[in-house]
């Protein structure tokens, strides 16, 4: 990602708008203060983008539109920051980016923003999609009818007439789970899944990929579940009470998605926190404290910043000069952590 206009600001302790001013030769500022914004932009390694002066100068605003699903949970607010990032590039080169937060999962809700984007007259759409025919037929219907290209990220929707994906590979990452639960309970016992929604993409791939591994590689661990806590903590804590009643001889947990707090305030109340061997996602929220108690032991991670800020970036230069995404598949590292890789700094999303 190159250095942007708001990184620039930060650094020199100004608004975005002088920092405008000063790169750009334009309006009113202090010659001092212009001087020393652009002698900042040049030890951050800012380079003036001569694509953005001619779209700026050009009558055609590019406009992109991003819809994003379960916008208030930690792992979205860290996606957000990548599509903030993204957002930023883009009007700095004279295009606009129009973001929709949906704060849970909606079908309906999702339709209504697309039709929102469209009738504000976006070129193209990045969108986390949800397993809904009616999504599906709508998605097709912008690229086909429209002539609005889709770019799913988090999400995929493989069979509709999307651009491309950029995401983790969820089938593989619970793949990855499986392998790391199989050693933690010994190839054998009972393991619950606990998952967020059962119409998201990813966290049901997430979970058919920790079952078909289970299958071929433990067939002895017996899959109890998965129950749906819909990313929240109570509903979590209260799944996992059920969980622990109808089955008290649990070895396991894989958490697919956000919940972890309320798993391991039951686990905590019912004295078999560490005992039952716990995998869940991402590096945010209190899971790394979790991690440091002992009741979740490994963390699998994926870049969330990146499936923020390529959608957007991909749709703008393909609007821009034609150019096409590299793959239609674009999956991001998968990330094993555990207690003793716990990294000293990180941001607020868990990133070095």
């Amino acid at each position: 990602m190159g250095v942007t206009i708001r990184q620039i600001a930060e650094a020199a302790g100004v608004s975005r708008g002088t920092v405008d001013r000063a790169l750009n030769n334009r309006g009113r500022i202090k010659p001092e203060v212009a001087a020393r914004i652009r002698q900042i932009a040049e030890e951050m390694g800012y380079k003036p983008n001569q694509l953005g002066r001619a779209l700026s100068m050009s009558k055609n605003n590019i406009k992109i539109g991003v819809i994003l699903q379960a916008a208030e949970t930690p792992f979205m607010q860290c996606v957000l920051e990548g599509i903030e990032r993204a957002k930023e590039e883009v009007d700095s080169l004279g295009g606009t980016v129009i973001l929709c937060k949906i704060p849970h999962i909606s079908c309906s809700d999702t339709i209504d923003a697309m039709e929102y984007m469209r009738k504000e007259g976006v070129s193209a759409i990045a969108m986390v999609p949800i397993e809904e025919e009616e999504i599906k037929a709508h998605i097709n219907l912008f690229v086909e009818e429209y002539q609005i290209p889709i770019v799913t990220f988090n999400s995929d929707m493989e069979d509709t007439r999307r651009l491309c994906f950029v995401g983790q590979n969820a089938f593989q990452c619970g793949r990855a789970a499986a392998g790391l639960m199989g050693e933690l309970v010994g190839g054998c016992g009972k393991v619950a899944v606990i998952s967020g929604y059962s119409s998201n993409p990813s966290l049901s791939n997430r979970v058919l990929g920790f079952d078909s591994e289970l299958k071929v590689k433990y067939p002895d661990i017996e899959l109890v579940g998965p129950e749906y806590c819909f990313e929240d903590n109570h509903l979590a804590g209260q799944a996992t009470e059920k969980i622990l009643k109808e089955n008290p001889d649990l070895k396991g947990i894989y958490m697919t998605s956000h919940g972890e707090e309320g798993v391991c305030r039951m686990l905590s109340k019912y004295g078999r926190a560490g005992t039952v061997k716990m995998i869940a996602n991402d590096f945010m929220g209190k899971n790394y404290e979790l991690m440091r108690e002992g009741s979740i032991h490994f963390l699998i991670g994926q870049d969330a910043q990146i499936q923020g800020y390529e959608p957007v970036m991909i749709l703008f230069r393909l609007l821009f000069n034609g150019e096409q995404p590299k793959g239609e598949l674009q999956y991001t590292e998968i990330f094993i952590r555990n207690e003793y890789t716990i990294p000293e700094d990180m941001d607020c999303c868990g990133i070095q």
